[in-house]
């Protein structure tokens, strides 16, 4: 019996070459100096100069009156940590409601502004009308106008509802800056939402609001999460027109109380100040600890598509 040769055939001329197994080990660059390099002594370095004046901030406030201004010593560090800047904070000086104040307006504006953002994000990224487009570039060349133009204008429009040293001023005037950034940003996202999804809602009988409600506006939380930490944010660090409409100190915010209350001409109460900005910073952090994926995923979603 013929036993036929497994052997590759010379007359082809093609010799295949054999297979090799990959070698085992790391990648270049993937050791513990080429990770540190890459990856830890850069985290580090942004860690230290984002988190830093924090650190100052807290040092600061826990600082006696002859630490603060004794030069002899480190001023990173503190030697006999007090709470004396924060007990007067709170009993001499209306920090209190300066915050609730702040509070109050950042959390109403930031819902006036996603409310009136959402429905015109969605209607200017579904439905189809005459102007979109152009309403749309309106929008966003709206917020590019700085704050320092408009309010003048919304000076005398609050001069003439007599709003003047009344919360409302600053309700009724943060969504003139809120709402096009948000409103842009979240027509990117619902431009991203397949229209197939609503399609089938409205041919199985859903409304136009009902598939709104129902489909887009659940599949768009990360980018509406997105706007409400931007607007709260801005809302709540505003400083312009909170200065020119709030004169009265029991209805001041945060940033205007603190500047005013606390400066006096060339003299500046440093441990109240930093005691002030601290607990001023903490709700926004706080916030973005907690929604900071949301607020990554809407900016960039937001800023991509559409």
């Amino acid at each position: 019996m013929a036993v036929q040769s497994t052997a590759p055939s010379a007359q082809s001329g093609v010799i295949t070459p054999k297979a090799r197994k990959p070698r085992a080990g790391r990648a270049i660059g993937d050791s513990l100096a080429g990770r540190a390099l890459r990856i830890y002594i850069p985290l580090l370095l942004l860690l230290l100069v984002t988190l830093f004046p924090f650190y100052w901030m807290a040092v600061t406030s826990f600082k006696s009156a002859s630490e603060l201004f004794d030069f002899s010593v480190s001023p990173l560090w503190v030697r006999d940590p007090t709470l004396a800047w924060y007990q007067h904070l709170f009993t001499q000086t209306n920090f209190p409601r300066w915050a609730l104040n702040t509070a109050i307006v950042a959390i109403v504006s930031t819902l006036i502004s996603l409310f009136c953002s959402v429905l015109a994000g969605y209607s200017l990224a579904r439905l189809r009308y005459r102007g979109a487009d152009s309403i749309g570039w309106g929008i966003f060349v709206t917020y590019l106008v700085p704050p320092t133009l408009l309010f003048l204008p919304l000076t005398f429009v609050i001069r003439e509802l007599h709003l003047f040293n009344n919360l409302w001023a600053l309700i009724l005037t943060y969504p003139t800056f809120l709402i096009p950034f948000c409103t842009w940003m979240l027509m990117g996202f619902f431009k991203g939402i397949p229209h197939e999804l609503e399609e089938a809602a409205l041919v199985d009988g859903a409304t136009r609001i009902q598939a709104m409600l129902r489909i887009a506006i659940p599949l768009a939380v990360p980018g509406i999460l997105a706007a409400a930490l931007f607007a709260f944010t801005l809302s709540w660090n505003e400083f312009l027109y909170a200065l020119i409409f709030m004169n009265d100190s029991l209805v001041k915010t945060i940033p205007v109380g603190v500047t005013q209350e606390l400066i006096h001409g060339d003299e500046f109460f440093w441990g109240e100040l930093m005691a002030a900005a601290l607990l001023g910073s903490v709700p926004v952090a706080v916030l973005y600890s907690f929604f900071v994926d949301y607020f990554v995923a809407g900016m960039t979603a937001g800023a991509v598509k559409g």
